[in-house]
């Protein structure tokens, strides 16, 4: 979402940004992926006379865009930023510069995964009583088949 707002608002002009952003941004603003599309498509139409090559983008980008509203409520607020990726993967690099060299490539995939597996923990809230930052197991249980949510054991 965020690229795809970047390259919506490249063409808004310094002063028409804000008012494109907030135009946009209401599609993300609806209950439902329903209501998110029809929102989208009529943004797109308003904004076609004007900047036609971004109407253009954002009907050919729809389905990518929305996809986070498939997820229950809670997590959407989630998935809008980037941030916490760029975290985990400013994590791994400055770890990884720690080493240094590895003396094989298997070594540096352990030292990531472990990064990893911290990471999963942390925002999983698997540690006891911790409460989860981002996403836990049992509010994607409702996304799922209806079986139980479990992760496997290490060594399985």
């Amino acid at each position: 979402m965020v690229g795809h707002m970047r390259n919506i608002l490249a063409d808004a002009g310094r002063s028409g940004r804000r008012v494109v952003s907030a135009f946009v941004a209401t599609a993300f603003a609806q209950d439902n992926a329903e209501k998110a599309s029809r929102q989208s498509r009529l943004v797109a139409d308003q904004l076609r006379p004007k900047v036609s090559k971004r109407a253009a983008l954002m009907d050919k980008a729809e389905h990518d865009v929305l996809a986070t509203m498939s997820f229950p409520q809670r997590h959407r607020t989630k998935a809008h930023s980037t941030n916490p990726l760029e975290r985990l993967n400013g994590e791994i690099k400055r770890r990884t510069d720690i080493v240094g060299n590895f003396p094989f490539e298997p070594a540096i995939t352990r030292l990531a995964g472990a990064i990893l597996l911290e990471q999963n923990d942390a925002w999983c809230g698997a540690k006891p009583l911790q409460r989860a930052r981002y996403i836990s197991l049992e509010t994607i249980a409702a996304m799922g088949d209806g079986g139980p949510v479990s992760l496997p054991a290490l060594g399985d």
